[in-house]
């Protein structure tokens, strides 16, 4: 399993985000914030720009959020990956053949020991590190788990995408315009590792 290497994947909240992403040159780009109604033609119109899809599935407006809502989820409309706070919901995406991304946000020491131990259960394909402009934790997250590393949230600025990037980051998912433009020349065709 492999995705392409994007310095950016657009974090998709509205449907003008929709549009301007089917307009990119990105192919990967997460849907959040999105009603479960919108799904089906957001797919297919995806499917018909040759875009893939990763669903923040703790999102997902009218879905619950446990393994359930997942393999709904990648029964019913086939992402690419899912996006997950929840170890329930990255088992079953891994065991749907599904890119499996464990969200972990660093709110103090204790969160991040507790995320360390979801990470050894779920053991993701990637996981995204939330917020992402902390370039010291995204260092020790890689060097404590090895596991490839979105950083996402509060990474506003080019600047803020570099120290990710060279801290460990693998790509920024955003949902900021400017750095989807400042970074559309760089979408190219080599695929990131995964373990």
């Amino acid at each position: 399993m492999g995705i392409h290497q994007q310095t950016i994947i657009p974090a998709i909240k509205t449907m003008k985000d929709f549009e301007k992403f089917l307009r990119s040159p990105y192919v990967y780009g997460v849907l959040l914030e999105l009603h479960i109604s919108q799904l089906k033609s957001v797919f297919r119109y995806g499917r018909e720009h040759g875009k893939n899809l990763i669903v923040h599935a703790d999102l997902i407006q009218g879905l619950s959020h446990d393994e359930y809502a997942a393999e709904y989820l990648c029964q019913e409309f086939k992402p690419f990956g899912l996006i997950s706070t929840r170890g329930s919901v990255i088992t079953k995406a891994k065991q749907k053949k599904v890119l499996a991304i464990q969200r972990i946000f660093l709110l103090d020491s204790h969160a991040l020991e507790k995320s360390y131990q979801l990470l050894e259960k779920t053991h993701p394909d990637f996981i995204e590190v939330m917020p992402g402009a902390m370039p010291h934790v995204i260092r020790e997250v890689k060097e404590r788990t090895g596991i490839p590393i979105f950083a996402g949230g509060l990474v506003r600025t080019v600047n803020d995408v570099k120290q990710a990037l060279e801290a460990g980051a693998v790509a920024i998912t955003t949902s900021n315009h400017h750095l989807w433009e400042y970074y559309s020349n760089s979408c190219v065709d080599d695929p990131i590792k995964t373990n």
